[in-house]
């Protein structure tokens, strides 16, 4: 089976979340426990490094929140991380340590690890983000079909029902998407690949990837 189970794309010991994925096999199957996760999660922080705000909202004393952004709890807004002119944090949200969410990005049911930056008018969604995954301006995460039904992940060995009606992207770790990009709902990125600009991706990009338009995905190879 393709790389595409939860020790294969993101290094756990570059998020606050670890514990979330604890006894999955599949990245997706975080997706709903997310809030509860928060919720449980949030009331062990220690006051002394988090401020509560509002309800169900934890921001870290080191991080820097824009007076114009809005965030809905839950939500989790990690040590050193920034959140920019008008965010919109919708719930649901982990911002890890050292990350940044730009000016008009809108995050909903999302795990953002540490140094993930969606940093210019992004949509992030029933997704997951691994370290130093890189969103280009404008690059969103489609998170619903077109015709409603639940999601399949798309694989070279066949389809995966995921049993879930809302999911976005799985992208691993130091991943870089260019500017105006679509990761269609299923879509799998695996660790260190890289999307060129205005792409539709589907399905699964194998790691250490050069995606460049369906059907052409070129390998990477060291200098």
């Amino acid at each position: 089976m393709s790389e595409i189970k939860i020790q294969d794309l993101y290094d756990l010991q570059e998020t606050i979340a670890a514990k979330l994925f604890e006894g999955l096999t599949y990245p997706w199957e975080a997706l709903p426990k997310i809030g509860a996760f928060i919720l449980e999660l949030g009331a062990s922080l220690s006051e002394d490094e988090y401020d509560k705000v509002g309800e169900d909202v934890w921001i870290a004393k080191s991080a820097k929140v824009f007076d114009s952004a809005y965030i809905h709890g839950p939500a989790i807004i990690g040590k050193e991380a920034e959140v920019r002119h008008c965010a919109f944090i919708r719930g649901n949200a982990i911002v890890g340590e050292g990350a940044v969410v730009g000016n008009s990005t809108e995050l909903k049911n999302v795990v953002l690890f540490n140094k993930v930056q969606v940093p210019h008018y992004n949509y992030v969604g029933d997704s997951i983000l691994g370290y130093k995954a890189h969103m280009g301006a404008g690059s969103i995460t489609s998170n619903v079909k077109s015709d409603k039904k639940l999601v399949k992940v798309h694989t070279p060995e066949g389809d995966i029902k995921t049993g879930i009606k809302k999911f976005g992207a799985m992208v691993g770790d130091n991943v870089e998407v260019g500017c105006g990009s679509i990761l269609n709902p299923g879509t799998v990125v695996g660790r260190a690949s890289n999307i060129y600009p205005l792409s539709s991706v589907r399905g699964v990009v194998p790691a250490h990837a050069i995606y460049k338009k369906q059907g052409e995905i070129a390998q990477k190879y060291d200098d």
